[in-house]
């Protein structure tokens, strides 16, 4: 009897012992689990040929600004030559006309001088009517000329501001055939190769900021109202034991439409509960962060209070 007593005893503080190691280890538990993703950006042609240069390989790290890729502007160039000709043709018109309106201005006063002169010999008699006829009919020439000729200023300075518009226009697209790389990052996929003939918004190669990398995990209604955008919170990775490193990250986003609980993050809680999503923030200086890696977060404010 006292050793059945006695066992009896030993069952129940072990049992305690097991719930009070059990309360520990759930409130060292994460809590949201999820996965590392990055902003990924592709880059795709802006010009239609074929590629002089693609300098994007996969797993290289490009600097903003970097040229990564070259089409071919062989046409282009050409094209804008031929208009800068045409331009300069136009404009070279321009003071040849400016000159012969001036030439026949200047017959037309001449000839209104005569005019007023011949006019009066006609009042005296010493002239005959004809010759005044022939004079006013002088003028009346002379000014349909100079009209047409001022009428095609106009038209002139209109086909050099038609040029200039189309040479701008071959300007942007030339500018567009270099392909420069918009963001810091490494390269994760290249989509064509260097000799290819690509065309407008056709993808070239896909590139991702790796330094700056973001856990999307998953949190419960009771969890959301207990973080804020802003709020930092301890990431956790894997190392050689599950979740043995830590890190520090910064929520920076928080879904504001509640799913179901994605198939990939398994968690304590029922896979079909509804859930929300948020974006932690987390510097990757050492690049040891990878898309996919699985990660954990544990709110500071729940651990501190």
């Amino acid at each position: 009897m006292r050793q059945i007593l006695y066992s009896g005893r030993t069952g129940f503080l072990f049992c305690l012992c097991f719930l009070a190691l059990s309360g520990c280890q759930k409130s060292d538990r994460s809590d949201g689990y999820g996965n590392f993703e990055a902003t990924e950006i592709i880059v795709s042609s802006e010009a239609n040929g074929k590629l002089e240069l693609l300098d994007a390989e996969e797993g290289r790290e490009m600097g903003a600004g970097s040229v990564a890729a070259v089409v071919d502007t062989t046409q282009l160039h050409f094209t804008r030559c031929q208009l800068q000709a045409e331009r300069q043709a136009l404009a070279a018109k321009r003071p040849a006309l400016g000159a012969r309106i001036g030439v026949l201005l200047e017959e037309r006063r001449n000839m209104k001088r005569d005019d007023e002169r011949y006019r009066r010999l006609l009042d005296e008699g010493a002239v005959p009517s004809k010759q005044l006829e022939t004079i006013q009919n002088g003028i009346a020439v002379l000014e349909r000329q100079i009209h047409s000729l001022e009428t095609e200023t106009p038209g002139i300075a209109g086909e050099i501001s038609a040029k200039d518009a189309r040479i701008g226009q071959l300007d942007d697209q030339i500018k567009k055939s270099v392909v420069r790389n918009p963001v810091e990052g490494v390269v994760l996929t290249r989509y064509a190769e260097k000799g290819e003939l690509t065309a407008y918004g056709k993808p070239l190669y896909k590139i991702a900021n790796l330094h700056a990398m973001f856990l999307r995990v998953y949190l419960s209604g009771s969890q959301v109202p207990q973080v804020r955008i802003g709020e930092e919170v301890e990431v956790l990775i894997d190392g050689d034991k599950a979740a043995e490193r830590n890190l520090k990250g910064r929520i920076t986003w928080i879904s504001a439409r509640a799913e179901f609980t994605p198939k990939i993050i398994q968690t304590r809680e029922d896979r079909v509960n509804m859930v929300y999503a948020v974006k932690v923030e987390v510097n990757n200086p050492d690049g040891r962060l990878k898309i996919g890696m699985p990660g954990e977060i544990r709110l500071l404010k729940k651990r501190g209070s």
